[in-house]
């Protein structure tokens, strides 16, 4: 299986907190969330991964250097994540999972994906009690353990749960899903996020929910997410991380 991380973005609404780097290269504990999410996907196994650049590109190159296969987005300024996506379809279509550049996550998550029986599944955190959404978070509906709806538009007491922006798709399951990608770009919906084809994907066909097992996560958007990155999950992750995660877990996850 391919990794593909989208690491286009410039990442403006972190308004300075990642200097005038691209927000793929700001550090947690001294190495950038695009170097992790690389190191993580290699220790879980997979070691084709295909980084997905725009903003200040050759600068995010030479951060990873020439290990990983580059796919250049050329018009990342006025065009969103499902647009990356696409760029990279070629490459898709014998199975992958795609990361979000701006997710801090355990490994455990990873290795929770890649081991379960789904052709096609995404991690999500259930929604926890007294817990509210805003306009922010990507939101997921789940019935009977599978995607049904997910949006930011979403009424967010409709919502099981919020997408971590970590999605596998299988040799099985990719290729519908290159064929949704070339749909709603050849629509001239350019600025959508990839959610948006991954919620046309569940309605045809079932993308499962994988629940995060409470294992720490953060999705990086602005000033206090890194803060608190820093100074709670990026510790919480250190925490939970044990001898068990030195390999790749060998268990399925339904």
């Amino acid at each position: 299986m391919r990794g593909i991380i989208l690491a286009a973005g410039k990442g403006s609404r972190l308004n300075g907190a990642a200097g005038d780097k691209p927000k793929c290269l700001i550090e947690a504990g001294g190495v950038t969330l695009l170097e992790r999410q690389i190191l993580t996907l290699q220790r879980a196994g997979v070691s084709d991964v295909v980084v997905v650049v725009g903003c200040q590109a050759d600068l995010v190159r030479a951060a990873c250097g020439p290990g990983v296969t580059y796919v250049e987005n050329c018009r990342f300024s006025e065009t969103n994540s499902l647009y990356s996506l696409w760029s990279a379809r070629a490459l898709l279509y014998e199975g992958f999972v795609v990361l979000n550049c701006d997710v801090l996550f355990h490994p455990a998550l990873l290795d929770d994906l890649l081991a379960t029986h789904h052709d096609a599944a995404l991690l999500i955190a259930y929604r926890e009690a007294g817990q509210t959404y805003g306009d922010e978070e990507m939101k997921v509906k789940v019935r009977g353990g599978r995607v049904v709806d997910m949006s930011k538009d979403m009424d967010p007491a409709e919502a099981d749960g919020e997408n971590l922006g970590i999605v596998k798709f299988g040799p099985g399951s990719a290729p519908a899903l290159i064929g949704i990608l070339d749909r709603i770009v050849a629509g001239g919906s350019l600025r959508e996020w990839a959610p948006r084809a991954f919620r046309d994907f569940a309605q045809t066909r079932p993308l499962h929910a994988l629940g995060t097992r409470g294992y720490p996560w953060i999705e990086i958007d602005f000033p206090e997410d890194y803060e608190r990155a820093l100074r709670e999950v990026l510790p919480a992750i250190d925490a939970a991380v044990d001898d068990t995660l030195a390999a790749p877990a060998a268990r399925r996850v339904s």
